[in-house]
């Protein structure tokens, strides 16, 4: 019989998405690994895989189609000779069969007790089909052949109990899951609706993502104590530098920009100071050896934090390719869930607009952000005398409950120290 393709969970917190486009129209045959479907995520736009082959028999849910919930019947998929018209299968389950009541005892002569009957023992739970084949998505399964990986042993988080890239964890090479931080009692609406009254004006409907940063950041104000530290840095060393090095690396087409170093440096800070590289779990505190920067990237929806792993062992020229590709990306909305999703830190540079000094909101689970403002032209003390130089302001917001104010002190002037002598992160 034909089976229903339901609205898959692309991410581990996805609960709904939006189908944004079929690739495929009913009657089209489509094998395991074709690409059906784009489904925008709260983050991303991402691609939809069959399973198994078949023919389209019938689109349940049509392009454009917004808060689809996870585990939704999107498309009815029909076998090789069935008929698209034939209902679809259902999980089968054996009625149980009916047991015969006992007949009561006549009862005892003398006006005795009746003799108490016993229920019948319940009919066992049918065991599963020891035959069943594995599921698991197409790039779950070229993974785990190529790092020789046995699927029967992982438990799959996607749809009915499919196992995933994500399920494969460092075992793949991949990012294991940031950890699990309690979850929030729900929050109440900030405030009722607006009525613009006569004033000229045009409702838009929020996205999915604004949706999520609206959520997510007013969980973090509310329920993460923010403190901020601030530093001035001085430039001109880091200038010269990026300058030599892109000089050096011009032809390789590689050119630096002031962000990938800033990058670098924080990375660098975080193994330094430990104690800031950590994210607060409950009872917990969760202790990274490595730092994984997410560095925000403004897209036209919203806010994305593409991720560069272990950016303190990578060079300078490495953050800036990836870098690159990750902002491109992002800004088309072709990332990747274990792109975006995790990291021990956050960068978010705002200098280009000018933007002198502020404070980011951080992005839990992870500890802190660093918030860069512009560098510009300013008198500054240099050897005892007043100069001018190109000096930026840094403000570090810290998880007060994860991170001493001391500790935060300690990360900025490592932080400092590594731009204003820069030779270290190349080194």
């Amino acid at each position: 019989m034909p089976i229903e393709l339901k609205m898959p969970a692309l991410s581990p917190t996805m609960e709904e998405g939006t189908l944004a486009k079929w690739l495929v129209k009913e009657g089209d045959t489509v094998s395991s690994g074709d690409i059906l479907a784009e489904i925008e995520t709260d983050k991303a736009t991402m691609e939809f895989e069959a399973v198994d082959e078949g023919t389209i028999a019938k689109i349940l849910v049509p392009d454009g189609s917004d808060g689809v919930k996870v585990g939704t019947p999107i498309a009815v998929l029909a076998g090789e000779g069935e008929d698209a018209s034939a209902p679809v299968a259902a999980p089968k389950t054996e009625a149980p069969k009916e047991e015969k009541k006992p007949e009561p005892a006549p009862p005892a002569k003398g006006g005795g007790e009746t003799p108490k009957v016993e229920a019948a023992p319940a009919p066992a739970a049918p065991k599963a089909d020891s035959g069943d084949r594995i599921k698991a998505s197409p790039l779950a399964r070229r993974l785990a052949q190529a790092q020789g990986i046995d699927l029967s042993t992982l438990t799959g988080s996607g749809p009915g109990g499919r196992i995933v890239r994500a399920d494969l964890g460092d075992k793949a090479g991949g990012i294991a899951a940031a950890p699990q931080v309690a979850a929030a009692p729900a929050l109440q609406p900030l405030a009722a609706a607006v009525d613009p009254g006569d004033i000229p004006h045009e409702a838009v409907k929020l996205s999915n993502m604004r949706k999520t940063i609206a959520r997510r950041l007013t969980e973090s104000k509310q329920q993460v104590p923010h403190i901020y530290l601030t530093v001035d840095i001085q430039l001109d060393r880091l200038l010269k530098l990026r300058s030599e090095v892109n000089s050096s690396l011009e032809s390789r087409g590689v050119k630096l920009s002031v962000n990938d170093m800033l990058i670098k440096a924080l990375a660098v800070a975080l193994i330094e100071v430990p104690e800031c590289n950590v994210s607060f779990s409950g009872d917990q505190l969760i202790k990274y050896s490595r730092a994984d920067i997410s560095v925000a990237v403004s897209i036209p929806n919203g806010l994305i934090t593409p991720i560069i792993a272990g950016a303190n062992d990578k060079s300078l020229s490495k953050i800036s390719a990836e870098m690159g590709d990750l902002a491109t990306r992002a800004k088309d909305g072709k990332l990747q869930p274990h792109e975006y999703q995790g990291g021990t830190a956050s960068l978010s540079n705002m200098g280009m607009f000018g933007i002198k000094q502020f404070e980011a909101v951080i992005n839990p689970p992870q500890g802190m952000i660093m918030a860069i403002g512009a560098g510009e032209k300013r008198p500054y003390v240099i050897d005892d005398s007043l100069q001018i130089a190109t000096v930026m302001s840094a403000t570090g917001s810290f998880d007060h409950r994860a991170i001493d104010g001391a500790d935060g002190a300690r990360l900025m002037k490592a932080f400092k120290a590594l731009c204003e002598n820069p030779m270290g992160l190349v080194a």
